[in-house]
């Protein structure tokens, strides 16, 4: 008996877990959706703060500089964070999900490109 409330009190965990994660997922693909919508309608990057979101949004240019970043805007993502800029060059209009490892943590990035090819970014 006590195994099988160990085994149900872990699937548990695991839904819970889950859809916790599906719901962090939908909301930080909306925050960039929303950003990225906002920019192709006009707004300017800078328009947008990164904290207004959590987690955080960031936006990048082509050449890997960072627009808008609550902490190190204005700098070369390929010389502060390079394993972050090459995964966030499989960013696509439609929006992606891209995996990488930074500071020994396994990170998860919905990245999607603006119509003037900026990219929109927000993970956990």
């Amino acid at each position: 008996m006590k195994r099988f409330l160990v085994l149900v009190t872990l699937v548990a965990l695991s839904l819970f877990t889950t859809q916790a994660f599906a719901a962090d997922k939908a909301a930080i693909s909306h925050n960039v959706d929303e950003i990225v919508a906002g920019i192709n309608g006009g707004k300017a990057a800078t328009d947008f703060a990164p904290d207004a979101y959590t987690p955080y949004a960031f936006i990048m240019d082509a050449d890997g500089i960072l627009i808008v970043h609550p902490k190190i805007a204005g700098k070369d993502l390929k010389t502060v964070a390079m394993p972050i800029y090459e995964a966030l060059q499989a960013a696509t209009p439609e929006g992606v999900w891209v995996e990488y490892v930074w500071q020994e943590k396994e990170k998860h990035t919905y990245a999607k490109k603006t119509a003037n090819n900026l990219i929109v970014a927000s993970g956990y």
